[in-house]
């Protein structure tokens, strides 16, 4: 299968292309400023911003899957209007899209979202990713729009980078105790990603963990997996700073999950056995 990863430098996007390059298919993958490492993959540069180029790109390459991967939180014009980009080029070549959008959409005051939820979204993020959500399902409607939550891997993740430096007194900081989520480990992301793009499944698709955490849970359990002092771990409420966005917002992954062969494992889990998915 020819697969066109948009993103492929992130983290998810690593993961994509580590993946793919291990089943064996014909993946290349697109960077902004510095390209992957993974062998077996073609990196191409691209700006997702630039209409054209996109175009030029997918019309070349014909993927049979494109999985958008790319966002950047500050950025309207790369998270929403890269995202009508690519969906337009596929539109014009045919294939599958997988479009990985955010619980962010989603304001936290209903705590619990299925697939058939409507975005409500209270940061300009949320908002772009909503629009994105949009764009994409107007002009692909056979796409699959995956939302997923904190993205977790090995150690390399953001999140758990800021767990070090916390722990280790290297950055300040806190980790909020009212800001719950439900996080996904990379490997069974992608998986689950991977599978969803090969079957004939459309339309919006949660794919988070099973496991609802609040980000000072998180961070402990990442400081005991990784043999740091999880008592040193600063711990404060994000109600109590003027940071915009949700709260509490918890993916119900339930249809999903029964779709699926790639097991969505929660972070009390994942955190604690140490294992990849089957497969990953």
């Amino acid at each position: 299968m020819r697969i066109l990863i948009v993103g492929g430098s992130g983290f998810l996007g690593r993961e994509l292309a580590r993946q793919c390059s291990l089943a064996g298919h014909e993946v290349a993958a697109t960077y902004l400023t510095r390209s992957g490492e993974t062998g077996g993959v073609e990196w191409v540069p691209l700006d997702v911003r630039r209409r054209e180029d996109v175009e030029v790109l997918i019309g070349a390459f014909r993927p049979g899957v494109v999985i958008n991967a790319a966002y950047r939180q500050a950025d309207w014009t790369t998270t929403a209007i890269g995202a009508e980009n690519v969906a337009l080029a596929v539109s014009m070549v045919g294939g599958r899209l997988v479009h990985v959008s955010s619980d962010a959409i989603f304001s936290g005051a209903a705590i619990r979202y299925d697939e058939t939820c409507v975005p409500d979204p209270i940061s300009p993020y949320g908002a772009a990713k909503a629009a994105a959500e949009t764009a994409v399902n107007a002009i692909v409607p056979g796409a699959v729009i995956a939302r997923t939550s904190l993205i977790i891997g090995d150690g390399d993740s953001p999140h758990e980078v800021l767990v070090h430096a916390l722990a280790t007194g290297r950055s300040s900081g806190v980790l909020f105790t009212d800001d719950v989520r439900c996080p996904v480990h990379v490997r069974d992301l992608a998986a689950a990603l991977l599978e969803l793009a090969a079957a004939e499944y459309r339309g919006v698709h949660h794919v988070a963990g099973a496991d609802a955490v609040s980000r000072y849970e998180l961070g402990v359990l990442i400081a005991r997996r990784d043999g740091l002092d999880a008592d040193q771990l600063p711990s404060g409420r994000r109600a109590d700073t003027k940071l915009l966005g949700p709260l509490d917002v918890r993916l119900d992954c339930a249809m999903t999950q029964r779709r699926l062969h790639t097991k969505l494992r929660g972070a009390r889990q994942f955190l604690s056995d140490g294992q990849p998915s089957g497969d990953g």
